[in-house]
């Protein structure tokens, strides 16, 4: 499961979460490609965690290493965070990219099927309409919001949470990159004391997006969400990604020595996205990537877009 590498003491450590296809495929290929970091591949999925790391090696890719990661469950957390004390004593990267849509797809489309891009053609559609077409072609259940919530916020704080001390390690200034989407912009909100208090960085707590998210949820369960000035359409999507850029930017401001930020890929061809997207995994993993190895004393609490600096708004 683990495979057989070794790294040399000064080499960078790097965890990808969701690694075994799509974006974050492309981001371990090209953090250990190009970036010369070793890197730990996890999946959910053993199979085929063990199957993407295997096709890295074949591609010449031989400085990474698979370990099973399941983010929705402490078990398998303190699992690999003991794999990383054994093996490395440290962690200097760690790419949050781990997540799920908040919605059903339709029957006909798996959104775990690798295929699914070629299913449908988009010639002539801008980016906007292929979002359109997203919306109106998948369904909204509650127990689909409430894993939204609890994998691509929870989740994603959990891990960085235990992975913090390893972070803290690291001979450079470590790095947390979460990745992010437009969708999680707070100008999609548009109940205002929500958007402000997410927008309040120097005075928002974790408890206070505990309260928004559960509101949230009581709010999506009542069938109230326009009412309340939630967003609509991917709205679980949207708001766990909005509550996830915040909590970015209380880890910056709490571990000033870290590097924490957001980074939106882009649109991208995925099985999330049902191959609706404008860009390649490759094209779409080079932004984060580029986050991930911004060099010491470099921004940190901020949103990248493909890259570039943005505003959280």
């Amino acid at each position: 499961m683990e495979g057989a590498i070794s790294s040399r003491p000064n080499k960078r450590i790097a965890v990808v979460t969701g690694g075994n296809k799509g974006i974050g495929f492309e981001v371990c290929r090209q953090l250990a490609r190009d970036g010369g970091v070793t890197v730990v591949l996890t999946a959910r999925d053993e199979t085929r965690g063990a199957g993407a790391a295997e096709k890295l090696r074949a591609l010449g890719v031989t400085d990474v290493v698979f370990h099973q990661l399941d983010i929705t469950d402490a078990s398998s957390i303190a699992t690999l965070v003991d794999f990383l004390e054994a093996r490395f004593g440290k962690l200097d990267i760690l790419v949050n990219n781990a997540g799920v849509g908040g919605v059903e797809y339709p029957q006909e489309l798996d959104a775990n099927d690798e295929k699914v891009s070629s299913l449908h053609q988009f010639a002539g559609l801008d980016s906007n309409q292929r979002l359109e077409w997203m919306v109106k072609n998948v369904r909204e259940p509650i127990d689909a919001a409430r894993k939204a919530v609890e994998t691509n916020y929870y989740g994603t704080k959990h891990v960085t949470q235990a992975l913090l001390p390893l972070l803290l390690q690291s001979s450079s200034q470590g790095r947390i990159v979460n990745v992010s989407s437009e969708y999680g912009l707070l100008r999609l909100i548009r109940n205002e004391e929500v958007r402000r208090d997410l927008n309040d960085i120097h005075n928002l707590t974790e408890e206070r997006l505990d309260e928004v998210l559960d509101k949230f949820l009581q709010d999506f369960e009542a069938d109230a969400l326009e009412a309340h000035g939630w967003p609509t359409g991917f709205s679980a999507y949207k708001v766990a990604m909005a509550a996830t850029n915040a909590y970015t930017r209380i880890l910056a401001r709490r571990h000033p020595t870290l590097r924490v930020n957001c980074a939106h890929p882009g649109y991208v061809k995925t099985d999330m996205s049902m191959g609706s997207g404008v860009l390649t995994p490759e094209e779409g993993a080079r932004g984060v990537v580029k986050v991930a190895l911004l060099l010491d004393g470099g921004p940190t609490g901020k949103y990248f877009t493909k890259g570039e600096e943005a505003s959280f708004v």
